[in-house]
């Protein structure tokens, strides 16, 4: 199936977060896959990346569920700065495949660090469409988020190709009728979409 669309995850694929290596760190889990099991599915997470919470409310609850080693103060001003910035040659990455297909993300996110790091950086400019957790209500990996995001776009979903680093999102992307590969970071993100002829293949 042609791709009319590319839909990329944000952090992990286009951006550098910190917040994998300090959550590590902070929990004493081993395994990443772990991490983001807990992490996906922690109530307070979901609260707050679907706009349902304050900043202050995650703050205590993360620190409470996850018994966590320092005040809830302290794990916000941590949090704040996840967001490192964009991974070398994403934006190049993005403009190119804007060049052949329109291009969007879908990012759990919340106003924090949108409105804090990543609205202000020139690669947003770059994506025809953003659909944002925190503003839509709704959250990867459900398939009724990426069904609402389906609904929202004007390609059909089995043509629009959505890149995530995570697999439990890759499979509520496909769940829902997208296209959905799992990468890992600016290059993969590259050969995936040189094999899905979005891009010309590397040399």
């Amino acid at each position: 199936m042609s791709v009319d669309l590319v839909l990329f995850d944000l952090g992990g694929v286009l951006i550098e977060l910190s917040g994998v290596r300090a959550m590590l760190e902070l929990t004493g889990i081993t395994s990443q896959e772990e991490l983001w099991r807990r992490w996906l599915t922690c109530r307070w997470v979901r609260r707050f990346e679907s706009g349902g919470c304050s900043e202050t409310d995650f703050a205590a609850g993360v620190v409470a569920d996850w018994q966590l080693d320092l005040s809830p103060a302290a794990f916000l001003d941590a949090f704040r700065a996840w967001p490192v910035g964009p991974l070398p040659g994403a934006a190049e990455l993005v403009a190119q495949t804007r060049a052949s297909v329109a291009t969007g993300c879908f990012s759990n996110t919340n106003a924090l660090h949108w409105h804090d790091h990543i609205a202000g950086w020139p690669l947003v400019e770059l994506l025809d469409h953003r659909f944002l957790s925190f503003e839509l209500g709704v959250l990867k990996p459900d398939v009724a988020a990426f069904a609402q995001v389906a609904d929202m776009l004007q390609v059909p979903a089995a043509r629009v190709l959505f890149l995530d680093d995570n697999a439990v999102n890759v499979a509520g992307a496909t769940a829902a009728g997208f296209q959905a590969v799992r990468v890992a970071g600016v290059a993969e993100a590259r050969q995936r979409l040189a094999e899905a002829a979005v891009l010309g293949t590397i040399a």
